[in-house]
């Protein structure tokens, strides 16, 4: 338990860790990869390589010596964590090793700054918040193994089914290797994806939100190939998945997990907004409304570049028939040069043109999903409009969150 003066020191290193926070991080992962190779497992690669892990952890870090007072504020933030934790099987014998690259890299970086006093105080915060964590990890644990078909750590599945729904978003169906049961999961929720990278040599994993409704005895990903940019390079793993895994073939698949989900205890409206693959955890919505729930009011709206990289459009025409109150209304950015085009609007997705219509009811829950500025700005969009922030749901894929 941290004494007064522990919290006092913690608390003064915030404004350092703003300004030097990712050559922390850096210096923390890099010290970490050196000394436990193996943990490199655990990470995602690409995030290292484009320094999103990094400042994702900075800005944790940054946050919890500001709010050391109360972390309770920040409980939010730490189920996520949590939950992204136990969709990778992190273990509460792992706290012990990230510490102790943690403090030395508190030594390391700051210099003659990071006093024995200083130091012992960032060792007790430490303990405490990964104690917290364990905590909390244990219970999703417990959780998983209790239900039906449930199972903690990896679990090998087979492609049953391969399925290309665009020029870039192609859908994987599986099933347990096993032939056991598929545990239930709420829809929008993700499982993590290991696979063997051969240019890396090592296993790395990645999170695919669920593209289909639960109940149905398997589970579905749609994956969108991440093609080089001149920012960033082709993603390691969705394009192994696109060009090397097949039907038939073996995957490694954590339990489903995340907190971006269907609330079903609510019969008011339900409006999805999606960007580009952020369309995957509105489809496991959609579908499971259809099935379970027709008579609640859905609005789907979805913004893609043009007929080509939209995946699911027959699909969406096919559920909000069956949805008695069900309107869709799809942007593209451009009209496709091969592909016939019927989108309802041409250009961005502008949600203040859709305000004086039915498809923004203020007794509505928001469901958000897209790249993060996109989100960004329906987020906003909705604040304007007069939407609570607390029936706004998003989920941002990656390592960081949606500023808004």
């Amino acid at each position: 338990m941290l004494s007064e003066n522990q919290r006092q020191l913690v608390k003064a290193t915030a404004p350092v860790l703003k300004e030097h926070g990712v050559t922390l991080t850096s210096h923390f992962y890099a010290r970490m990869f050196t000394h436990n190779p193996e943990l490199r497992e655990y990470f995602n690669q690409a995030h290292q390589r484009n320094g999103g892990q990094q400042q994702a952890l900075a800005m944790a870090v940054t946050a919890y010596a500001d709010h050391i007072d109360d972390p309770s504020v920040l409980m939010p933030v730490l189920e996520r964590i949590a939950a992204k934790h136990v969709s990778l099987g992190i273990r509460k014998e792992h706290y012990a090793i990230v510490g102790k690259h943690l403090l030395a890299s508190i030594r390391e970086v700051l210099g003659s700054a990071a006093s024995d006093e200083l130091v012992d105080a960032w060792a007790v915060a430490y303990g405490d918040l990964a104690a917290l964590l364990a905590d909390m990890e244990q219970k999703m644990y417990d959780l998983a193994i209790d239900s039906t078909g449930g199972w903690t750590g990896w679990r090998t599945f087979r492609v049953e089914r391969k399925i290309r729904e665009s020029e870039e978003i192609t859908s994987f169906q599986m099933v347990p290797a096993d032939g056991g049961p598929v545990p239930l999961y709420k829809p929008g929720q993700y499982i993590s994806v290991r696979v063997i990278v051969p240019e890396l040599g090592y296993r790395q994993p990645r999170q695919y939100s669920l593209s289909d409704a639960p109940g149905k005895g398997h589970f579905r990903i749609s994956v969108k190939r991440e093609s080089a940019r001149t920012e960033q390079p082709a993603g390691m793993v969705s394009n192994h998945l696109h060009d090397r895994v097949n039907e038939g073939d073996l995957l490694e698949i954590a339990p489903p997990a995340g907190d971006f989900y269907l609330n079903e205890n609510s019969q008011e409206p339900v409006v999805l907004i999606s960007g580009g693959v952020g369309i995957t955890p509105m489809m496991s919505m959609l579908e499971h409304l259809a099935s379970t729930n027709p008579d609640r009011p859905v609005r789907f709206l979805h913004a893609s570049r043009d007929a080509g990289v939209q995946a699911f459009g027959d699909r969406v025409d096919h559920l909000m028939d069956q949805i008695a109150d069900g309107q869709a209304w799809i942007v593209h950015e451009a009209v496709h040069d091969r592909i016939p085009s019927r989108p309802h609007a041409v250009g961005r997705l502008e949600l203040s043109g859709l305000t004086g219509s039915h498809f923004l009811p203020k007794n509505a829950d928001y469901y958000v999903c897209g790249p993060s500025a996109f989100m960004t700005a329906q987020i906003n969009a909705l604040r304007k409009h007069g939407i609570a922030d607390s029936r706004i749901h998003a989920e941002a894929f990656g390592s960081g969150g949606v500023t808004a």
